[in-house]
């Protein structure tokens, strides 16, 4: 059982923190300089970027509301059409004269005051195109501002404060700069690897005026662009980039939180994760045991201890963030565990000790069901200081157990219960007889009498159990000397069942 607080890594500005900030009357400037320590407000140098919108590409569909321009790598101007044009690695581009060869790099523009769209999507700024082989590589070369109008709205809900939505705008420009990206013929990714980039289709006024409202701006720190990490629920408190990261950076530091509350994933969980998916998700090589976090200052898990039948193992936070689909890595684990008892199926009239782990989730409790479908709670339970649990119960049937806590539950425990069944010596009055009795009382059920011959046992007969339990078999002759055993097969209630040997004299 995981519960958490927050959403996403916590590093740096959380924005629904930004929101609460905002809504109490604080300003961008005061919420920027909250998240991001020691920082101030200063200018950005650069007016333009390039974002990768594809790559890999056999062929893509440009167009606009006028007519294009296109410009080649020798200089060479072609017009053309609105399109939508079709277009691929070998640059062939349909002009009024004929279809013509581009040099490579192409570079398409749209009219004064029109949008270039890439596949039915518009953008501002122009495209473009290089060739890959066979494939088409395209970016979208646009102002700065108009590249942050295509991302804020999609980073933050547009509906939100004008400060919170102008502190996201100055926190999307600082980190776009700070992570240009080096050795590659384009500054950007349009998705998550720098940030989600929308062209005018992500754009809305609210946002738009924001990034208008803070034209230029960036966070800086000792004089350069700061990297501002931002998410999107800290849970009541940021965490260093130090916890996260690894590294430190003197204005990613651990910040208390209180305007974080109104997020809906402030507090989350418990959710339900099984140890055959946390194996399977973790690539772990044994059977998983128990799970601990090794916990930072900020309250997050700097990594995941896992007890396993092949040993203990150590997995980084961020990689059980990702790989077990969880919000955030300040997280509680809770443990709900049963053990199977050793041995088969226990004899009616018996006890059996169940044991196992119940720990961070409250008081469990063990619960019993006789099929699966409806639980009953057989007595609350004390974890010790490890949280390991333990009962003795007293099953009248095959019964399922399990461990119950507020918000889940253990996988089920199938404890298995047989009859007991005795087979009496024969007696002077009737020596042909071999009878017996079975407990509980299966009336109308077949039990099989039997003689061991070398290692095997031979069916002597069968006998039918009256309603009383008891059952008797008699023999044509006087039941000779050997090794005796009565035999039950199993029926829904109870397993297959055997009574103890019985050694017969002469």
């Amino acid at each position: 059982m995981v519960s958490g607080r927050g959403w996403g890594h916590g590093v740096g500005m959380s924005q629904y923190g930004a929101y609460g900030q905002a809504l109490a009357g604080r300003t961008y400037q005061q919420i920027l300089g909250y998240y991001y320590s020691g920082t101030t407000i200063g200018k950005a140098g650069r007016k333009e970027v390039r974002v990768l919108l594809a790559e890999g590409r056999r062929a893509v569909t440009v167009s606009s509301s006028a007519p294009l321009t296109a410009v080649d790598a020798t200089g060479a101007t072609y017009r053309l059409s609105k399109g939508p044009l079709t277009l691929r690695a070998d640059l062939l581009l349909p002009v009024e004269a004929g279809p013509v060869t581009a040099a490579s790099p192409l570079v398409i523009r749209p009219a004064k005051n029109a949008l270039i769209a890439l596949d039915g999507r518009p953008y501002r700024g122009k495209l473009e195109l290089v060739p890959q082989g066979e494939f088409v590589r395209v970016v979208n070369v646009v102002p700065l501002e108009s590249y942050l109008q295509g991302v804020v709205a999609g980073e933050m809900p547009f509906g939100w404060p004008a400060d919170a939505l102008e502190a996201q705008s100055v926190a999307a420009r600082s980190y776009a700069l700070a992570n240009l990206l080096k050795g590659k013929p384009y500054d950007l990714y349009a998705d998550a690897r720098s940030q989600v980039y929308l062209g005018v289709s992500g754009e809305k006024a609210s946002t738009t005026q924001a990034v208008t409202a803070t034209a230029g701006q960036v966070v800086t720190y000792a004089g350069r662009v700061a990297t501002t990490y931002y998410f999107s629920t800290s849970g009541g408190k940021t965490a260093s980039a130090e916890d996260v990261f690894g590294f430190s950076v003197p204005y990613l530091v651990s910040r208390p939180d209180p305007w974080d509350k109104l997020s809906p994933y402030h507090e989350w969980g418990p959710v339900l994760v099984g140890a055959r998916t946390v194996q399977s998700k973790l690539g772990l090589g044994g059977r998983v045991l128990d799970a601990a976090g090794t916990a930072t200052p900020s309250g997050r898990i700097r990594a995941l201890v896992v007890a396993t039948t092949s040993g203990s193992e150590s997995v980084p936070a961020s990689l059980v963030r990702t790989a077990l689909g969880l919000r955030s890595t300040w997280i509680s684990i809770g443990v709900l565990r049963l053990d199977r008892p050793i041995g088969g199926p226990i004899v009616f009239g018996s006890t059996t000790h169940l044991a196992g782990i119940g720990r961070g989730l409250g008081a469990p409790w063990l619960a019993s069901s006789p099929d699966g479908t409806s639980w009953s709670s057989v007595r609350t339970l004390t974890p010790d200081t490890d949280g390991a649990v333990a009962s003795d119960v007293k099953p009248i049937r095959i019964t399922r157990y399990r461990l119950e806590a507020e918000g889940g539950a253990s996988p089920a425990l199938l404890v298995e219960v047989a009859p007991r069944l005795a087979l009496s010596r024969p007696t002077p009055a009737e020596p042909t007889v071999l009878a017996g009795t079975v407990r509980p009382r299966v009336s109308g059920g077949v039990v099989a009498i039997e003689r061991r011959k070398g290692t095997a046992w031979i069916t002597l007969g069968e006998a039918t159990v009256d309603v009383s339990g008891r059952f008797r078999l008699a023999l044509d002759v006087a039941v000779p000397p050997g090794a005796y055993r009565a035999r039950i097969s199993a029926t829904d209630a109870l397993a297959a069942g055997t009574s103890p040997v019985l050694q017969v004299t002469g």
